[in-house]
């Protein structure tokens, strides 16, 4: 389950790329196509081998830092990393999250999850500002911040479709905390302590959302524009969450008006 990553040409998150270049664009569209393949070999029950699938696009992708690749996107990739120093764990680690995805892993600790959230969603922030130009340290804070605070945002509103799947990403402490188990939430059961184990977790995403934020003031302020409007739309979904008080059965998503507004509050905050 990773953080939204469908092609920023078929999202409302189209604007927050128009003051880049073309390379940088395309090169974002390339990344987040290979993100969302991975992620639907995972999700998707009509693939018919999907641990093989994710063995042949890793043996791809050892192919594209040989210069050898042999799909067309693994081509694009190949420009994609010789032009902006994109390392091969961007990759990789993505391929081992959604392995995990497959084999059903549960995570007894939040320590255990932070694991799940770098290979899902950090990753991917940092594959971003690689390819955005950001590097270096200050660059990994912000991906390690952002990233978790999007994923957990994710596991909070996906939470019973993920129990539809069998997947239960809630570390096995916090259940405990709450007097819930795994089997609880696979069944939809004590309603109210999942709710009050979902707030909690909200508030460490809360946490993970102001660190990030306060990070992103020590980059240029365009090339933050991406990381800031990802940032928004995923607090204003968050509070739009909060507003059920946890207490949902469907995803809590942001209307396109409602994501549209965030994205042009980013623009504002990013130019002003």
């Amino acid at each position: 389950m990773t953080a939204d990553n469908r092609s920023y040409k078929k999202s409302s998150f189209g604007p927050a790329f128009f003051f880049l270049g073309k390379r940088r664009r395309e090169a974002l569209a390339d990344y987040y196509e290979f993100c969302r393949r991975m992620d639907d070999i995972a999700d998707e029950p009509d693939v018919p081998a999907p641990e093989k699938e994710l063995d042949t696009w890793a043996a791809e992708i050892s192919r594209v830092y040989e210069g050898t690749p042999r799909t067309d996107l693994g081509r694009r990739l190949t420009r994609d990393v010789k032009n902006f120093g994109i390392s091969r764990d961007r990759f990789l680690l993505l391929i081992e999250g959604m392995r995990a995805d497959l084999q059903g892993r549960s995570y007894r600790t939040q320590r255990e999850l932070e694991w799940y959230l770098y290979r899902v969603a950090v990753i991917v922030g940092c594959a971003t500002l690689d390819i955005l130009g950001v590097k270096g340290r200050a660059a990994d804070e912000l991906s390690l911040q952002l990233g978790s605070a999007v994923q957990l945002t994710n596991i909070i509103r996906d939470v019973h479709d993920d129990a539809a799947l069998g997947r239960v990403y809630l570390p096995q402490d916090m259940l405990a905390a709450f007097g819930l188990t795994r089997t609880d939430v696979l069944e939809g059961k004590k309603p109210r302590e999942l709710a009050a184990l979902l707030e909690a977790l909200a508030e460490t995403a809360d946490g993970f959302y102001a660190r990030a934020f306060k990070q992103m003031k020590k980059f240029p302020r365009l090339k933050m524009l991406p990381c800031r409007v990802m940032g928004y739309v995923y607090v204003k979904n968050l509070a739009k969450i909060r507003a059920t008080d946890f207490h949902f059965i469907r995803p809590v998503k942001l209307t396109k008006g409602e994501k549209l507004k965030s994205i042009g509050y980013a623009l504002l905050k990013t130019i002003f």
